[in-house]
């Protein structure tokens, strides 16, 4: 933003920003949120505290120590951006989407930082890795929250942990264990998702998927292709003093392979809107499943989606989910294809926030300057929304993270016979499954396929502003 739009948007942000007081004991403290906040609002190329304090003719040390030295509640902070999402943006179309995201740091002092893969270049590089909690519905995202992940090489080593300021509660823990503790926080704040999606980083793990259904939250997330479970369930049998499983389970990419439900499954094809590299076109196939636990055993029943693009046909995608068996296979996919919501996140923060702009080597300061970068988010992604603004990326990520044009949505489908629907629909998750298709995951036999047909369901593009 120019300093112009800053100007006009002064008694908005005054506004947003009262809503925080209750954060800060001391008003001189309070003083500098809205410092910070401008600073990352501003079209300065570099957004760390100098130049930011300098813009705003404060002195840098005042800003340095108000995001490392000066008390102030910032768990506080983090409540309250949850309590606004809860109570402005409530839905029952309401995505959460869960994923990492890493920063380059030069040298050894950056907490946290470590030999790590570094998704911005692609490969292992001295970076710093968060894990992070999306929120999406229909054209409005933002980020809930966010923690480091500390490396078990800084965990062991308690005296550079003292040295970075990392408080010794501060441990390693995988990845999926943040990700639910900032899961079970922004609940507990009273936001509620209807779904929530990950990749396979997160769906390649047992205790992960299991913890989600315990706690009642549907999911659709893609998994490695050695994910192992079972079309049909098997049957057990005694052995000692327990029961154990009588088949072994097999991995998805073999059941794609041999599996007669799945092998002799036409696939269905699915439109996504036309990116800069021509359209993206995605075949499907839908059956039942039920995963295999952590101890072996098999959990409960839900969909496997194996996804094929049609323009990279050894790009296949496996995808779980633990949603009821009569959603249908077009709302699962739109859940799936959800997690360009957190890269456009991603993207925004980065670009035009300052997120990856912090210089600091205390723990204190780079947890604060992400809550700081929340709070802004929150406000740029409102005032967007109230423009009818489109964000400042250039467009959605490809399925190899590039970027594109759009993203998908089921809106009608065609059979050999001709046109069954002509209802268009935006880019949205349904409240109620009301999309045409097949309401059940392919279960059958050759015969059985035969009768299906050679459907198309068409996933036109969808408005992002």
């Amino acid at each position: 933003m120019d300093a112009e739009k800053i100007r006009q948007l002064r008694p908005e942000l005054r506004r947003y920003l009262r809503q925080f007081d209750e954060c800060f004991e001391h008003p001189g403290t309070q003083a500098h949120l809205p410092v910070y906040v401008r600073g990352q609002l501003s079209d300065l190329p570099r957004k760390s505290v100098e130049p930011m304090a300098l813009a705003e003719g404060v002195a840098p040390r005042t800003l340095q120590e108000f995001l490392s030295l000066l008390e102030w509640n910032q768990p506080l902070m983090i409540d309250r951006v949850h309590q606004l999402v809860a109570r402005d943006h409530a839905s029952d179309r309401s995505v959460g989407v869960i994923d990492e995201t890493a920063c380059p740091k030069k040298g050894d002092k950056t907490p946290g930082v470590n030999r790590q893969y570094c998704g911005a270049s692609g490969k292992i590089e001295n970076c710093v890795v968060t894990v992070h909690l999306g929120y999406a519905v229909d054209d409005f995202h933002c980020l809930l929250s966010s923690d480091l992940f500390l490396p078990k090489i800084w965990s062991d080593d308690r005296e550079r942990c003292r040295k970075a300021g990392i408080p010794d509660d501060v441990v390693y823990r995988p990845k999926w264990q943040i990700a639910l503790e900032l899961f079970d926080r922004a609940v507990a704040n009273g936001v509620g998702f209807s779904w929530l999606t990950f990749d396979e980083g997160y769906g390649s793990k047992p205790k992960f998927l299991h913890a989600l259904d315990r706690r009642r939250q549907r999911y659709v997330g893609e998994v490695p292709v050695t994910f192992r479970g079972w079309l049909k369930l098997p049957r057990l049998r005694a052995k000692g003093r327990g029961l154990r499983v009588q088949r072994r389970s097999s991995c998805v990419a073999d059941l794609l392979r041999y599996s007669p439900a799945l092998r002799d499954q036409p696939w269905q094809r699915f439109r996504v809107k036309d990116g800069e590299k021509g359209p993206m076109v995605w075949e499907v196939k839908h059956v039942r499943f039920y995963p295999q636990l952590e101890d072996g055993d098999p959990g409960k029943p839900g969909h496997l989606i194996v996804a094929r693009n049609v323009l990279k046909p050894d790009e296949v995608k496996y995808f779980v989910s633990n949603a009821p068996r009569h959603i249908r296979v077009q709302t699962l996919l739109l859940v799936a294809f959800a997690r360009w919501h957190v890269e456009r996140c991603f993207e925004d923060e980065k670009t035009e926030l300052g997120f990856d702009h912090y210089e600091g080597r205390k723990y204190r300061g780079l947890i604060r300057h992400q809550t700081l970068t929340a709070v802004t988010h929150l406000f740029l992604e409102e005032m967007r929304e109230q423009w009818g603004e489109k964000s400042g990326a250039d467009g959605l990520p490809d399925t190899d993270g590039s970027s594109c044009l759009g993203a998908i949505v089921v809106v009608r489908e065609e059979c050999e016979q001709g046109l069954a629907g002509t209802n268009r629909r935006k880019d949205r998750v349904p409240a109620e499954t009301e999309c045409q298709g097949p309401e059940e995951p392919y279960q059958a036999n050759v015969s059985e396929a035969s009768e299906l047909g050679h459907s198309t369901y068409h996933l036109e593009p969808m408005l992002v502003g």
